[in-house]
């Protein structure tokens, strides 16, 4: 699920727009050339009188097809010098009667053949990030600036490997996650550890990734995540009505920090539905939370956590909050 029908339909009526809008300021400066230079209308009614004298002459077989050919493009190219000529006299460029396009390379269409134009994979990121939720960090949260060394490189407690030898296998795999997305649908990530380990950060960098690829991605908190299926279960209406439809078939949905939600029978349910009916559809979903797992085991209910154990690659992340770090880096500073 890229972008809906609807929108893919608001893609092509812009690109509609965009050609009246270019073919109006044709229009403008053809008639202020023809007002101001009468010979280029004259040139223009003249290639024009040919084009159809060639093809009757052609239909009527008077010429062959490669004599036509050959005989219209030598008149039409002289002719097109003699503009090239009078508008150079008159302080124009030389294309300044040629088609306008805001996109020369599939001229306004969208299309170049039977493939989107790098034009029309812009306008469909620009919308799979408007409702992603993480447009703002999108340029600030990405694998390039994932910072490693924040990770310590000493072993400490009951780990067999350091925080930066962990988190190096973490990225691994989500890494995979990203790569392997279309030819193993489905795969669901849990992402868990202290607070300010980077679960968030880590989150927003391979929905960043998926986006650029055009998959549709919506992130939440978890707080946000079931205050509107709230609204869309208890107050639904026309502005809601969209919500549990995207949450479950989006390609890719994110709940962030669980278990700082309200904790009660309607959040078990909702959570159960969602990441079950996910499962079944083969939609993947990453949840990131400070939970243990045994905090998770005893937080939600057993349906909820056998599907996450049985269901998600479990990603843990531990090390220093990185958000004290660079606090106090920045006083160093």
């Amino acid at each position: 699920m890229g972008i809906s029908t609807r929108q893919y339909q608001d893609i092509m009526n812009e690109y509609d727009a965009v050609r009246r809008r270019n073919y109006m300021a044709e229009q403008e400066r053809k008639e202020r050339v023809y007002a101001l230079i009468p010979e280029i209308r004259q040139i223009d009614e003249q290639i024009a009188h040919i084009s159809v004298e060639k093809a009757k002459a052609l239909l009527l077989k008077q010429v062959s097809n490669a004599e036509a050919k050959k005989s219209l493009q030598n008149t039409i190219y002289d002719l097109s010098m003699e503009k090239v000529n009078l508008l150079a006299i008159h302080d124009y460029p030389a294309d300044y009667l040629d088609p306008i396009y805001d996109c020369p390379e599939c001229k306004d269409t969208g299309y170049i053949g039977d493939k989107k134009c790098r034009c029309f994979q812009q306008k469909i990121r620009h919308i799979l990030y408007s409702q992603s939720n993480i447009e703002d960090v999108a340029g600030t949260e990405s694998f390039s600036a994932f910072r490693r060394e924040y990770y310590s490189t000493q072993r400490s407690g009951r780990e067999k490997l350091s925080p930066r030898e962990n988190i190096e296998n973490v990225l691994s795999a989500s890494h995979s996650f990203i790569e392997s997305f279309d030819s193993k649908p489905g795969q669901n990530l849990l992402i868990y550890g202290n607070a300010g380990v980077g679960k968030t950060f880590l989150s927003n960098c391979i929905a960043g990734e998926l986006l650029n690829r055009g998959k549709g991605v919506i992130y939440l908190t978890a707080y946000q995540f079931f205050d509107q299926l709230a609204d869309y279960t208890f107050r639904r209406g026309a502005n809601n009505a969209q919500t549990l439809p995207a949450f479950l078939h989006c390609d890719l949905l994110i709940i962030d920090d669980l278990g700082t939600e309200l904790n009660n029978s309607f959040i078990n349910s909702q959570l159960f539905l969602c990441i079950n009916e996910r499962i079944l559809n083969k939609k993947s979903t990453i949840i990131s939370t400070n939970l243990s797992l045994e905090q998770i085991n005893r937080s939600y209910t057993e349906r909820v956590f056998s599907r996450i154990i049985q269901s998600y690659t479990l990603l843990h992340i531990y090390g220093e909050d990185i958000r004290i770090k660079k606090a106090f880096s920045s006083l160093d500073e």
